[in-house]
């Protein structure tokens, strides 16, 4: 798999013309961000096409808005919040008309965090985290596996940091305990 920047490499993603950064082409940026996003998508989804019509969604959205969205001070918090929004809406229409299949087939686990997990581990892992209420597995995803500080979890799920800070807790305490459960 092509390695990834980081979440922090915004900076290496201008390009300096004397003391005023000039923002790289949507095309470029979406090549070097775009895994992440699916990734990031894929475990706020549960599958793959939904994680694809997610960022679709939203860079859809950012195309035309480019030019100024290239210019704000972080891209990357940005373009992330337009992915969740875009699952947030996503999420509020399918709940109306579609019920979710309960599985997630193996073979469409993005690699990533968890990787060196044995597969049956990492899927009870992923059907514990998937039976998370949304607010809690948002927050737990955003903290664990985007590795995002409370504080910026707190200003792109727009809520108050304290009840990030719960919501994070509450559903670890949740895949602790179905976790240590199944292992009895």
């Amino acid at each position: 798999m092509d390695e990834v920047p980081s979440r922090r490499s915004q900076t290496d993603l201008l390009r300096t013309s004397g003391s005023r950064a000039i923002p790289v082409a949507f095309d470029d940026w979406v090549t070097a961000r775009g895994p992440a996003l699916l990734r990031l998508a894929y475990v706020l989804t549960g599958n793959a096409a939904d994680a694809e019509d997610v960022v679709q969604d939203a860079l859809s959205r950012a195309l035309p808005r480019w030019e100024r969205i290239s210019r704000v001070g972080d891209v990357d918090a940005y373009v992330r919040r337009m992915v969740i929004n875009a699952h947030t809406s996503w999420w509020r229409k399918f709940r109306r008309r579609e019920s979710p299949a309960a599985d997630v087939r193996a073979d469409e686990v993005v690699p990533g965090p968890g990787e060196g997990m044995p597969s049956d581990e990492r899927r009870r892992l992923w059907d514990a985290c998937r039976a998370l209420p949304v607010d809690q597995r948002t927050a737990v995803v955003l903290r664990y596996y985007e590795q995002l500080e409370y504080d910026e979890i707190a200003a792109l799920t727009r809520v108050r940091e304290g009840t990030v800070r719960s919501r994070v807790s509450r559903g670890i305490a949740v895949l602790r305990e179905e976790m240590g459960e199944r292992d009895e």
